[in-house]
C-alpha cells in the first residue's frame, strides 16, 4: 500500500471540501484578501459578505459592523470567541440614525436561512504572524471571510505522528497566534486515520 504523506492528505482534504461548494484559495488569494499577515479575516470578503447579507442597512451601520468584528478585543481570549460567537449567532446589534432618530438594527455575518448566499473558502498552509511568531496551519475554513475551522493534520505514514500531536500543535498555535481562534467555531486533529473534533 502506497503511503499517505500529510501534504496528499492536506490537498486530499481540500478536494473534499471542494466538492462540497468551497473555492480553494491560492496563496496569493490570501494574500489579496487581507492587508498583511498579522490579519486574520479575509477583511475583503467579510465586507462584500455584510453588504450582500443586509442591502437594507445603510453603509455605515455594516462599516460600523465590520468594524466590532474586526475590532474583536483580544485579551481573553475565551470571552473574545464567546463575544464573537453571539455576533455570529445572533447578528451584530446597533443603532444608526435615520431621519434623525435613533434606529435599532441587526447586522448579520452569515445568513443561516439561506447557506448557499454565503461565500465558503477553504486554504492550507494559512500564514499568521503574531507576537514575533510566524505560524501556519494546515488547513482553514472561512465563511465569508471568517476563519471558522482550524484543522491540524499529522503525516499518516508516521507512526509517531498521533491526534495527540496534533491537538498539541493547536494548543500552540492558541497560545502563540490567539488573534486567528478568537474567530474559530471548530477546531480538528487528525493522523489521516483518526480525527477529533472540539470547540475552543
Amino acid at each position: 500500500m502506497t503511503p499517505i504523506y500529510e501534504a496528499e492528505l492536506e490537498d486530499h482534504v481540500i478536494e473534499l471540501l471542494q466538492e462540497q461548494g468551497y473555492s480553494p484559495l491560492s496563496a496569493e488569494e490570501q494574500e489579496a484578501g487581507r492587508d498583511g499577515f498579522s490579519d486574520v479575516l479575509l477583511r475583503r470578503r467579510l465586507e462584500a459578505a455584510i453588504g450582500r447579507l443586509n442591502p437594507e442597512l445603510p453603509a455605515e451601520a455594516r462599516t460600523q459592523a465590520l468594524r466590532e468584528v474586526v475590532d474583536l478585543p483580544g485579551d481573553d481570549l475565551i470571552k473574545s470567541n464567546g463575544d464573537f460567537y453571539q455576533m455570529l449567532v445572533e447578528g451584530v446589534k446597533m443603532e444608526y440614525l435615520r431621519n434623525g432618530e435613533r434606529v435599532d438594527a441587526t447586522v448579520w455575518l452569515i445568513d443561516f436561512a439561506n447557506p448557499m448566499n454565503n461565500d465558503f473558502a477553504v486554504c492550507n498552509q494559512f500564514t499568521v504572524q503574531e507576537n514575533k511568531a510566524t505560524r501556519r496551519p494546515d488547513i482553514v475554513v472561512f465563511v465569508n471571510g471568517m476563519p471558522l475551522v482550524v484543522m491540524e493534520l499529522k503525516n499518516p505514514a508516521d507512526p509517531a505522528a498521533t491526534v495527540e500531536k496534533a491537538f498539541n500543535q493547536l494548543q500552540t498555535y492558541k497560545r502563540e497566534i490567539p488573534t486567528l481562534f478568537c474567530y474559530n467555531g471548530v477546531l480538528v486533529a487528525s493522523d489521516g486515520h483518526y480525527a477529533k473534533a472540539g470547540s475552543l
